[in-house]
């Protein structure tokens, strides 16, 4: 008798608690969900405990958005497959998402039964992208090979300050949720402003949404 391949293990990540309950009510007991996270933080941390084989996040999650979040778990564990579950129809979000390593991208308002689809698509190896974004405009971005230019202009740490600061908090709090002194995220917000020629802190906002970190 051939023995029975385990459950692939999945892990959550989404700061909607009612949506990520949801998943792991539709996943289970095909799949075996070991985990749900609210924010892009502490995604390395549950990935070191709970050792997933597919990640399902949003591309909008507080301390650090899902693009940056999964592009770090990529670079550490590249044998764990991403799955982007947002609400954003745009192609060239998807398109970086496939670029920072995604193997599915669904949308939230689609039927809880393509999240299901996608999950085994990915699981077996393949990749999957919601039949509601355009399949060739995502190609096209990707043949590009462009990420999100004036993002890259923009160290990783300064990426991070950036969200924090555009969620609301103030540069002493932003120094205590990244362990940093205040006068260290003085510096990295002014050399930001001065590296995207921009001069107010509405700018900066404008920058954060503009580029995914936060939601409008």
């Amino acid at each position: 008798m051939r023995e029975q391949r385990a459950a692939a293990r999945i892990l959550i990540a989404d700061d909607h608690q009612l949506l990520a309950d949801a998943c792991k009510s539709l996943l289970e007991p095909e799949f075996s969900v070991v985990g749900i996270v609210t924010d892009g933080r502490h995604l390395a941390d549950a990935v070191a405990e709970f050792k997933p084989d597919i990640i399902i996040l949003d591309v909008y999650m507080p301390r650090l958005n899902g693009l940056d979040a999964g592009e770090q778990v990529k670079q550490k564990n590249p044998g764990i497959k991403l799955v982007f579950l947002t609400m954003t129809l745009a192609a060239d979000v998807a398109a970086e998402a496939f670029r920072r390593g995604a193997s599915g991208f669904v949308l939230k308002q689609s039927a809880g039964d393509e999240l299901l689809l996608a999950v085994r698509k990915v699981n077996r190896g393949e990749s999957y992208l919601s039949p509601l974004i355009a399949k060739e405009t995502v190609t096209f971005l990707l043949n590009k090979r462009e990420p999100f230019t004036e993002e890259k202009r923009i160290t990783k740490r300064q990426s991070e300050i950036l969200q924090l600061l555009a969620e609301g908090l103030s540069m002493k709090q932003v120094a205590s949720v990244i362990d940093v002194k205040p006068g260290t995220v003085a510096f990295h917000k002014y050399r930001m402003m001065e590296t995207l020629n921009i001069s107010t802190n509405a700018e900066l906002l404008g920058y954060a949404i503009k580029h995914q970190m936060i939601s409008s």
